[in-house]
């Protein structure tokens, strides 16, 4: 935090393991505040570049610690797109899910899975595995981009 920077407020949060607080900064609002208006995933230099454009004052670093912060905590989704660069996006769905993700425009849809769950609990299973978790991430092209692509335009 910036000298003389001043945390509003400070939230308590079990998902970070023993209820460690975080201060809720201008930036962590700020940084907040964009993903609840972005609708798909986003890579901290994007992020930093949308709060740069609406004059927000935030470096890239901080960026980078808050975004991690909020998927500690389990406020936002994070995977590695295509490139395995780490994106980040503030899901409607709270409970467990997975994501089809256009490889061109990163369109991102959220999808329930019950076969999954029965296949990784059984899997595990089989193997003798507990405590087991899994990540399915669906990479594609949305109807737009299969459109365009069709169109000749992409």
């Amino acid at each position: 935090m910036p000298v003389g920077a001043k945390a509003d407020s400070t939230t308590s949060s079990p998902a970070t393991g023993g209820g460690k607080e975080q201060r809720v900064t201008k930036q962590r609002r700020a940084v907040s505040a964009a993903l609840d208006e972005l609708d798909d995933f986003v890579s901290t230099q994007e992020l930093y570049r949308i709060l740069q454009n609406q004059g927000v004052s935030v470096s890239l670093a901080t960026a980078y610690r808050i975004l991690q912060s909020l998927a500690d905590e389990g406020l936002v989704d994070v995977l590695r797109n295509g490139d395995g660069e780490a994106v980040y996006r503030r899901c409607a769905v709270t409970g467990h899910h997975h994501h089809l993700l256009c490889r061109n425009c990163g369109k991102a849809v959220e999808v329930e899975a019950p076969a999954v769950e029965t296949w990784a609990a059984r899997t595990a299973a089989e193997h003798g595995f507990t405590e087991v978790a899994h990540t399915v991430e669906i990479f594609g092209l949305c109807p737009d981009c299969t459109a365009r692509k069709a169109a000749g335009s992409l």
